[in-house]
């Protein structure tokens, strides 16, 4: 029939009968019954596109704004009146009361945590699991590399630096997200890892990067558990991560069921929280959750090291941010905007933080600093160091073997100049290190 016939009347074009019968393959028959690995599922469904600007792809064919957009924020926090019924309990017209419209405070404040947790958990699994070279076209490779070697610093003086004479570490990495500080680990010592995050499709690919490390690999275990609140945790699933099908949440095992008895028979070294402790801070309770998770099977004399925003630096932004969006700052890589500028309480003061191709929109809570210090010392943990990444920097570069890192993790040049930007620099310079023992 031809395409004319097809198009002036109704017909429809068959297929012939032809048996399916391929003379040259490229593949074995058999890869096409391999099943598709839960990795593999998020990165097809979140990988960069080269024509989508957002994508974080370096050769987007529209260009991004000088400026990004504002974060645009999460639901208000529900206060003691959220959802609440009339005085009577009922509705106007109505003999008995709405159970679907009363709802307490603690319900409301209960309903309003988990969607941020869901939202912080949706966003970690859906991060791709990019290669080395992907990294490389990052447009932040140049931050990210610098906050690679900020951590690398907090391992090698609180840890063990490689090429050290003495004994291996035990290390309890809780955030420990994609995997990305295996490698550093493994330079470090390492002769045991455990690594915690609530990200399953996260900890998967840390498993899968664990598997691919080069030499001997140490021995190592990972689960999915919340290590702020132990009665509510993502499901682990195949749909897990997808924007359209939202994180399902179960009744989880707290830490001390999850971890077996002969994998704590020897306590860890090392305790290591990197650029995730501050989604603690959202209540007291999460804290004092997290703090417990820290000391149970950290030996006496162990270190607890870690990276959080600092809390001065993020108020020095907020207080010369434009007065017509005086809750909101940020230059052309980041972005940050606040609930509020005052908070009734040194918990649960959010805000909204972006970070091009790396952190899309998530809730974040302020940590006050002398508070977190006096909190940790009633589980027994002495503050041992504190600065922010700018002091860090200008103290560490002078060593011989950090400045040495700097290059050989391309930080810097031979010539001493920096990869990133001055943006760049600046969302660096947001971040604070520490270590307790």
């Amino acid at each position: 029939m031809s395409l004319q016939s097809i198009l002036a009347t109704d017909a429809t074009l068959r297929p012939s009968a032809r048996p399916y019968a391929p003379t040259k393959r490229r593949t074995p028959a058999a890869s096409v019954l391999t099943p598709i690995s839960r990795v593999e599922l998020v990165q097809c469904q979140v990988s960069a596109n080269p024509l989508n600007p957002r994508s974080g792809s370096s050769v987007a064919s529209t260009p991004r704004a000088n400026l990004p957009p504002p974060p645009a924020g999460l639901p208000a926090r529900p206060d003691a009146v959220l959802n609440a019924p009339p005085a009577n309990g009922t509705v106007s017209g109505q003999k008995r009361p709405r159970r679907d419209l009363v709802e307490s405070a603690d319900e409301a404040r209960k309903r309003w945590r988990e969607g941020d947790v869901r939202t912080v958990a949706d966003h970690y699994n859906a991060r791709p699991n990019t290669d080395r070279e992907a990294r490389v076209d990052s447009p932040i490779i140049g931050l990210k590399r610098f906050n690679n070697w900020i951590k690398s610093v907090l391992i090698g003086r609180f840890g063990r630096r490689e090429g050290d004479a003495g004994p291996q570490i035990k290390v309890l990495d809780l955030g420990c997200g994609k995997g990305g500080d295996l490698q550093k680990w493994a330079k470090a010592g390492t002769d045991e890892y455990v690594g915690i995050d609530i990200a399953a499709v996260s900890v998967e690919q840390a498993r899968s990067r664990w598997q691919g490390l080069r030499g001997k690999r140490f021995p190592a275990e990972f689960y999915t558990l919340d290590c702020f609140e132990a009665s509510v945790a993502p499901l682990e699933c195949e749909c897990v991560g997808l924007a359209n099908n939202p994180l399902p949440f179960l009744v989880q095992d707290s830490i001390e069921e999850v971890l077996s008895p002969v994998l704590v028979t020897r306590p860890f070294d090392v305790v290591s929280m990197q650029f995730c402790m501050h989604y603690a801070f959202e209540t007291e309770a999460k804290v004092r959750t997290m703090l417990e998770n820290v000391v149970r099977y950290l030996k006496p004399g162990g270190i607890f090291i870690g990276t959080i925003p600092d809390a001065q630096n993020l108020f020095e932004h907020l207080d010369a941010a434009d007065p017509a969006n005086p809750l909101v700052f940020g230059n052309s890589v980041y972005s940050v905007k606040f609930d509020a500028r005052e908070h009734d309480s040194v918990y649960g003061h959010r805000y909204t933080f972006y970070l091009q191709d790396a952190v899309e929109e998530v809730p974040e809570y302020v940590v006050y600093w002398d508070n977190f210090v006096a909190l940790a010392a009633e589980y027994g943990l002495a503050p041992r160091f504190q600065a922010n990444f700018q002091t860090i920097f200008a103290e560490e570069q002078e060593d011989p073997y950090f400045s040495n890192l700097l290059r050989r993790m391309n930080v810097m040049d031979a010539e001493g100049n920096a990869e990133m930007d001055e943006d760049q620099l600046d969302a660096a310079m947001l971040y604070l290190g520490f270590a307790f023992e």
